[in-house]
């Protein structure tokens, strides 16, 4: 199910992939609903879940003319990603995970820097981690390594055309952030910004950064 508004032309599309976990969107959503900087969207990209999802959504879809619910079956979070873009109205899309938040001035300090550095078309980093701060290695998944060396996908923001001219995400089971980047440094100006404002919520033991070895096999 697809909720399209027409009339929505916000400056930030929002996108949060939601995959049962139905018990962590209401932060993730509030987080939004507080944002300094108002002129955005909300998409939730609900990727077939099996818990009640749709119910803790309705009430916010109902009250919030610029939350947009959409349900597709079960694709994994980069395709999600991608469904989300796709459907997107604002002139810069950003991402958030379903159990993680923003702080109050999350969108309104990446917003300011990309109208201060015009030159400049994705952005990425500045982090609160809350718990593990390791995470596989990509490139070995026998390693671990610093989450100061990854890209995280819940940060980057970035102009439109981004993502639409490398054709969004790879359908990838682990990093597909870390892929997109790499196609992007080299057609487009890319930074990384240190303002802490997203924060990264590593509790949950049923992450894909915490259970990619099961992912695989």
């Amino acid at each position: 199910m697809i909720q399209v508004y027409k009339k929505c032309k916000p400056e930030v599309s929002v996108i949060l992939p939601a995959f049962n976990r139905a018990e962590l969107l209401v932060r993730a959503i509030h987080s939004v609903l507080k944002q300094n900087f108002q002129d955005l969207e909300l998409i939730i990209v609900d990727d077939g879940s099996s818990d009640n999802t749709r119910i803790v959504i309705e009430p916010f879809n109902t009250r919030h003319s610029n939350i947009r619910y959409m349900y597709h079956s079960n694709r994994g979070v980069t395709l999600s990603m991608n469904a989300g873009i796709q459907i997107s109205a604002g002139k810069y899309i950003t991402f958030l995970g379903s159990d993680d938040e923003y702080k109050p001035d999350h969108i309104e300090l990446r917003m300011s820097f990309m109208q201060e550095n015009p030159g400049v078309d994705l952005i990425h980093g500045g982090t609160e981690i809350i718990g593990d701060e390791y995470v596989y290695d990509k490139n070995d998944l026998s390693k671990k390594i610093h989450l100061s060396e990854c890209i995280i996908g819940g940060t980057l923001f970035g102009r439109r055309t981004v993502f639409e001219e490398v054709g969004g995400f790879r359908n990838l089971p682990y990093s597909g952030e870390s892929d997109l980047y790499e196609r992007c440094k080299d057609l487009f100006t890319v930074m990384k910004v240190d303002f802490p404002t997203y924060v990264y919520h590593r509790e949950s033991q049923n992450s894909i950064t915490k259970n990619i070895h099961d992912i695989r096999r």
